[in-house]
């Protein structure tokens, strides 16, 4: 018996990004699933054509994707789009198009959304306080906490905190808070991963995890004692970990995942080793949501040269967790 095609819902990004050339790209190719887009028709036909691309637009249906078109849930900008050129007047066309990809989701019409990049800058420059996706989705869908993992092809990383500046971390490490992540990541790596019982490599805050509390106190105070309490519960975990020696092949082996404390411990070693490669999923949430692993990349809106790598990995991504799911 055939197993339904899993139902995608894709949004955009920022329309003067590179977000409407990736999703252009993608469509000329095949996909094992079907496939909508929440976006503004006519610049996504604007965009085809300065791109070079046949596309041709259609509602919404049960269909299965055809490579050269793009079933389109219409959502006009507010204003005229320009590839390179931020206008804060599509903050909120931005913003609408995730609210109505996430209630897709939330209703059962879709079973995953994929996310193209979104540029935080012009959201919050219109007024709007966003931090991420992380977050405005976690709120869109009622979920207390949500959990940023980062995963290529041979390294999963997960974040303690997520957007934040850097002097605000320290503050952000707390018992509860660590407890939460740790327990969602473990649960949604056994869930979503089907991962019997995952081990995690948990990173210290500090240099050399604290070196003894002579580098800060920390991991004495919270993160030693949080780990221990989580063992006692079976969770599979081992640190605090000095992060600048975790990462190694010797380091990594027999892990399934790394709970890095702050965005910039881990993101960029893992994306170092698998650019273009990786693909963000939130945890955490009631849906199953994807995303790039990249920015908006304005320079290289509508010149051809974006590379689609990483959101054909979202998308392919999105299609193994649907199928996990699936009974």
């Amino acid at each position: 018996m055939l197993r339904p095609l899993p139902r995608l819902i894709l949004t955009p990004g920022e329309p003067a990004g590179i977000g409407p050339d990736l999703v252009i790209a993608i469509a000329q190719g095949p996909l094992a699933a079907q496939l909508a887009v929440v976006a503004d028709p006519q610049m996504l036909d604007a965009r085809a054509a300065r791109l070079g691309l046949p596309l041709e637009l259609v509602g919404v249906s049960n269909a299965a994707h055809e490579p050269g078109r793009l079933q389109v849930h219409p959502v006009e900008t507010a204003a005229p789009v320009h590839p390179g050129r931020l206008d804060p007047a599509n903050a909120a066309y931005v913003l609408h198009t995730l609210r109505v990809a996430a209630r897709a989701c939330l209703n059962g019409d879709a079973d995953a959304m994929v996310t193209a990049p979104v540029h935080k800058g012009v959201i919050n420059d219109a007024g709007v306080a966003f931090s991420g996706h992380t977050e405005y989705l976690a709120e869109l869908c009622g979920a207390p906490l949500p959990v940023m993992l980062l995963a290529a092809p041979k390294l999963r990383v997960a974040l303690a905190t997520t957007h934040l500046p850097l002097s605000a971390v320290p503050a952000a490490i707390t018992a509860e808070g660590l407890t939460a992540v740790l327990r969602i990541l473990s649960a949604d790596l056994q869930a979503k991963f089907g991962i019997a019982r995952p081990c995690i490599l948990v990173c210290g805050l500090n240099p050399h995890a604290g070196e003894g509390g002579h580098l800060g106190r920390e991991e004495i105070d919270i993160i030693i004692p949080t780990l221990k309490r989580l063992r006692a519960e079976g969770l599979d975990l081992v640190g605090p970990l000095p992060a600048d020696t975790l990462f190694t092949p010797r380091g990594l082996a027999g892990a399934d995942a790394v709970l890095a404390m702050y965005h910039d411990q881990g993101l960029p070693v893992l994306k170092a080793s698998g650019f273009g490669e990786a693909v963000n999923i939130t945890l955490g949430l009631p849906i199953i949501r994807t995303s790039v692993d990249h920015g908006t990349a304005l320079d290289l809106a509508g010149s051809g040269r974006a590379e689609a790598g990483s959101l054909r990995a979202a998308i392919d991504a999105a299609i193994e967790l649907v199928r996990r799911r699936q009974p």
